[in-house]
């Protein structure tokens, strides 16, 4: 059984040339995206705090509120698919505004064809995505496009969640001195699905990070830890997410790339398609900023949890204002890191 085009109807309007250069992703497109077309039409204070989600305040109560879509090529990978990857990810953006999560909406679109077995499985696989990170699905919706249209599914969910502190967790709280903490390994997302995509001339048995951080980057406020800011480097990668903190911040921030931790299979399938694992996105890991003095004690508290089982600390925030960010390369030299012109892998999330 299909899904078939007579059931609902949806027009499809033209894609922008440039959204399909960029192919929607983040880096220089979102943030060229952003400044010219959507901060000028929708400028506000929450809009321009830039972060993973607004910050509602009602009285004394304080709510995250988030949305993103998904157009992941193939719809199933090693370690998820497109349903677990819209849940986790959207559960991910209201973690890093320091919010526990609550609910969510998701809304399809299915092309024309799509098997009913197909929509089942997903469905399926975001029911025990939301279990494990304790949210529910509470609305949504779906519309169908013409066959060739829509890639099988896109999938839009938005999130809201509590906040259950007085913090002001976001890139403006970036100050120098802080650490720079990271909750995992880099790269094994985009690697996984490039694998299953035939792009690699070598078998892998990397899987997908695609997780939910909810519950480590809550712990971390729950004992007491002076958390600044907190950031998942999807789209764009460590270096893009850095990058865009020192420049919302008007901070240095001084990576070193001997502490960042990279899978073996990520390095190499990286060095055989020249790509830079600091640019490449990951879906269950996320970037701490917190003070000199508690990052020790930060990192034993990420470690006891499984998704962050691997934390570490790779790098510094300096007292300037230029907004760069600097690495210390493998060979002990120091290189700027820039924002990349196009995204070096499309339809990865």
């Amino acid at each position: 059984m299909t899904v078939h085009e007579s059931t609902w109807t949806c027009p499809v309007p033209r894609v922008p040339d440039l959204i399909q250069m960029g192919h929607g992703g983040g880096g220089w497109l979102t943030h060229r995206l952003l400044e010219r077309i959507f901060r000028p039409a929708f400028g506000n204070p929450l809009l321009d705090a830039q972060h993973d989600g607004a910050i509602l305040e009602r009285g004394s109560s304080r709510l995250a509120f988030t949305t993103d879509s998904f157009v992941v090529r193939p719809l199933f990978f090693p370690g998820g698919d497109i349903g677990t990857l819209a849940v986790n990810g959207t559960v991910n953006d209201l973690a890093m505004c320091g919010a526990r999560p609550l609910c969510l909406s998701a809304a399809f679109i299915l092309e024309e064809g799509l098997p009913l077995e197909t929509l089942q499985r997903i469905a399926e696989s975001m029911r025990r995505a939301a279990a494990t990170a304790g949210v529910v699905i509470v609305t949504g919706d779906t519309k169908v496009v013409e066959r060739g249209r829509g890639d099988g599914m896109y999938i839009t969910t938005t999130g809201i969640g509590t906040i259950e502190h007085s913090r002001t967790i976001a890139p403006s709280s970036v100050r120098p001195g802080d650490v720079v903490l990271l909750s995992g390994d880099i790269g094994r997302h985009s690697m996984a699905i490039l694998a299953v995509r035939g792009e690699l001339s070598f078998e892998t048995t990397l899987l997908s990070d695609c997780a939910s951080v909810a519950e480590p980057a809550l712990a971390l406020l729950a004992a007491g830890i002076d958390v600044h800011c907190l950031r998942d480097p999807t789209r764009g990668g460590l270096a893009t997410t850095l990058l865009e903190i020192a420049q919302t911040a008007g901070v240095h921030i001084h990576l070193d790339e001997r502490s960042v931790p990279v899978d073996e299979e990520v390095r190499a399938a990286c060095e055989l398609l020249g790509l830079d694992p600091l640019y490449i996105a990951n879906e269950g890991r996320f970037v701490c900023f917190v003070p000199e003095a508690q990052a020790e004690r930060a990192v034993g508290i990420l470690r006891a949890h499984a998704v962050s089982a691997n934390a570490c600390r790779i790098g510094e925030v300096r007292a300037d204002a230029s907004g760069a960010l600097t690495a210390t390369g493998i060979l002990g030299t120091e290189r700027v890191l820039d924002m990349l012109s196009g995204e070096q892998l499309p339809r990865i999330c």
